[in-house]
């Protein structure tokens, strides 16, 4: 019995975007060969170009998936918070953390602001906007926050934190920036909170 189309098609994405993000991040970009994708998947140089157009078209979906795995992990880490606030403080430190992780530092840090362009242009970066956003108006209303325009603050972090990974993923020693750029991080938000007399 045939499988339907939209499961092959599905399953032919798949295998090229796994085959991919193995290649980018163990060799990088550069040197990532669309004929290695293609034969890591079983498939053909034509069924990348039907899927994804070129080899910059699979690094976009790729850097989607770990997009998308970084962020399911970030909410995780603030639900399991003791407080709204605490859970926000880790989920900013832990984004800026995940520099440190080999294959997030070279796909999302370096390969892909160099192939895609600046972070902030990304189509995900208005998703994390908004998300700031909202839980900055939710600790705003709870009263843990000054009286800050959130969109605004909003921006400011999510900058700060984009900005702090690419200095982490592009340092001659990224574990000494890491801990120097978490501690600033940490004292910036702390500039949002009110203080309890």
């Amino acid at each position: 019995m045939r499988r339907p189309r939209h499961d092959m098609i599905a399953e032919t994405r798949a295998k090229l975007i796994a085959a991919a993000r193995q290649a980018f991040g163990t060799v990088g970009y550069a040197e990532a060969s669309m004929d290695d994708f293609t034969a890591g998947a079983g498939l053909t140089r034509g069924a990348l170009y039907h899927h994804f157009g070129d080899k910059k078209g699979l690094l976009q979906a790729v850097i989607e998936e770990i997009d998308a795995e970084m962020t399911a992990r970030l909410n995780s880490i603030s639900a399991a918070a003791a407080s709204r606030w605490q859970g926000f403080m880790d989920e900013c430190v832990a984004y800026i953390q995940m520099a440190l992780e080999p294959e997030i530092q070279r796909i999302m840090f370096r390969d892909g602001p160099a192939v895609l362009g600046d972070i902030s242009q990304w189509p995900s970066n208005n998703g994390c906007i908004a998300a700031l956003s909202e839980s900055l108006r939710q600790l705003k209303a709870e009263g843990a926050i000054i009286n800050i325009d959130e969109e605004v603050a909003a921006r400011l972090i999510n900058g700060a934190s984009s900005h702090a990974a690419l200095w982490i993923a592009n340092s001659d020693a990224p574990e000494e920036t890491s801990q120097r750029a978490v501690d600033g991080f940490r004292a910036l938000l702390e500039g949002l909170r009110v203080t309890r007399p």
